[in-house]
């Protein structure tokens, strides 16, 4: 009798160590932001298993979008909105922001297939995953800029360095201060900011 309380014992001690690794673990892996709590199942996994590591986000590879998108502004990766943003975004090209963006039907539907397959809902991505962590279920950005995510992260970056500068203009300007952007790197190492340098918040 002894002996099986203390086989139970030994048991119920394993048992709640890989629950605390597991715990542990779960925190290591986490970005670290904790400003948003909107998490949901639709993005607790993704094609070919759990959402990578890497703080970076795919480059895109459709050169279609990459050629008619860059002709105007900077190319957005497709891992920076979810599927519904870019198929918003798709179905509205005559009133693109206020300019005329159509394109044939045949190049329009490639575009539109590339960025819904490629979309932060769609790939293993953590910096897709904490741009989607910030976004409501019921929220459709067309823009980046207006994601949670994206507000949190450019908060201390004082307009005067952006709006007010000349090289810059807007925070939708990516590249300008992001030199690795369109190699899909916007960490923080990487900023230098037009006229100002580097920037440490």
């Amino acid at each position: 009798m002894t002996m099986k309380i203390k086989q139970k014992r030994v048991l119920g001690m394993i048992l709640f160590a890989g629950c605390v690794g597991l715990a542990l673990s779960t925190l290591a892996w986490s970005d670290g932001d904790e400003w948003y709590e909107h998490d949901r199942e639709a993005y607790e996994h993704a094609e070919g298993g759990f959402y990578g590591n890497t703080s970076d986000v795919p480059i895109i590879t459709n050169a279609a979008y990459k050629t008619e998108c860059s002709a105007c502004h900077f190319a957005y990766p497709a891992g920076l909105l979810p599927e519904r943003s870019w198929l918003s975004v798709m179905n509205n090209l005559e009133n693109h922001f206020g300019e005329n963006a159509e394109l044939d039907p045949e190049t329009q539907a490639a575009i539109t297939r590339y960025l819904q397959g490629h979309a932060a809902d769609r790939i293993p991505n953590r910096f897709s995953r904490s741009i989607l962590r910030s976004i409501r279920p019921d929220q459709v950005p067309l823009r980046i800029t207006e994601t949670s995510y994206f507000e949190h992260k450019h908060r201390e970056v004082p307009a005067r360095m952006v709006r007010g500068n000349d090289k810059v203009r807007s925070f939708s300007n990516c590249l300008s201060c992001h030199r690795m952007a369109d190699k899909g790197v916007f960490d923080e190492d990487s900023v230098r900011i037009p006229g100002f340098g580097r920037w440490e918040d």
